[in-house]
């Protein structure tokens, strides 16, 4: 039986082959840093801070290690691989970086900003849907082999795809890690937009999980009962403050996961913070624990 084709070795035979070609034929130079533009085809749109900070802070001891990979448009250099190494050489006040020239075309850049990206540092659901809707569009490929030069499941690529029918205050949500893609994909069978918002709305109010999300979709809606036959309106949890989202993003950026607030009056509540793995839960506890 043939083997099912995995994402890190469709990838490492994508990103890796060109590149250790163009390695062994060309040596690393020094590019100054104000040559070198930014790659057009980037698909990561966020980069975390804590990570370029720390990064920056190596990079200012021992240099940058790995040289960035550009091509030569026109008379200037575009960056193919390297991003966070660029952004974070120019943040300590580096002027020139370890490069190595290749000779790739716009299909190949994508192809490996695409891989870069997916193998090192995940992107987010939304920019790998981004990612590979711009590759499907630009050079009108089908999803099959899409998936096959990148090793994936063509459902893979037709569910992220699939994400970017969301209403964009959605898709913002599952870029933050406000729901979850689980969420997200129960979400999208939903056609009314409206109705898509305000259910999300209620996932991060109330911490609604993947199954009570379906369970409610299938409930008609209806009036609570007071006891006494008749219907009243149940008392809505209190609106979430400009401060309460600030707060709400400080801590997923400082614990690095999902994070809600939930609100039940002007002065109670609970936070919840996710994790996806022993590991991952075994993280926060040490965090907190400090």
């Amino acid at each position: 039986m043939k083997d099912k084709p995995r994402l890190g070795r469709g990838i490492e035979a994508l990103f890796n082959r060109d590149l250790a070609e163009a390695e062994t034929t060309n040596a690393t130079q020094l590019l100054p840093i104000e040559q070198i533009e930014q790659n057009p085809f980037q698909p990561r749109k966020a980069f975390d801070s804590d990570e370029l900070g720390g990064l920056s802070e190596s990079i200012k001891t021992h240099g940058v290690l790995q040289p960035l990979v550009v091509r030569m448009v026109g008379d200037r250099y575009q960056l193919i691989a390297g991003e966070r190494r660029l952004r974070a050489a120019r943040s300590v006040g580096k002027t020139e970086v370890p490069v190595v020239i290749v000779d790739f075309n716009d299909r190949q850049t994508l192809e490996a900003a695409l891989a870069e990206n997916i193998q090192r540092s995940d992107l987010n659901p939304i920019e790998k849907a981004q990612g590979f809707k711009e590759y499907l569009d630009r050079f009108g490929v089908t999803q099959e082999e899409l998936a096959a030069k990148l090793g994936l499941d063509r459902t893979t690529i037709s569910n992220l795809v699939g994400l970017l029918e969301l209403a964009p205050e959605v898709q913002e949500a599952v870029r933050v890690k406000q729901i979850t893609l689980g969420h997200a994909k129960v979400l999208k069978g939903i056609k009314d937009r409206d109705r898509q918002v305000a259910l999300c709305r209620e996932i991060i109010t109330r911490g609604h999980s993947v199954h009570a999300l379906e369970a409610l979709i299938k409930q008609p809606p209806a009036a609570p009962s007071n006891g006494n036959g008749k219907e009243h309106v149940a008392k809505a949890a209190p609106e979430k403050t400009a401060h309460v989202q600030a707060i709400e993003d400080e801590l997923r950026k400082t614990l690095a996961t999902r994070v809600e607030i939930r609100l039940r009056e002007k002065d109670k509540g609970q936070i919840l913070l996710g994790f996806e793995s022993d590991d991952d839960f075994q993280r926060l506890i040490e965090v907190l624990q400090r």
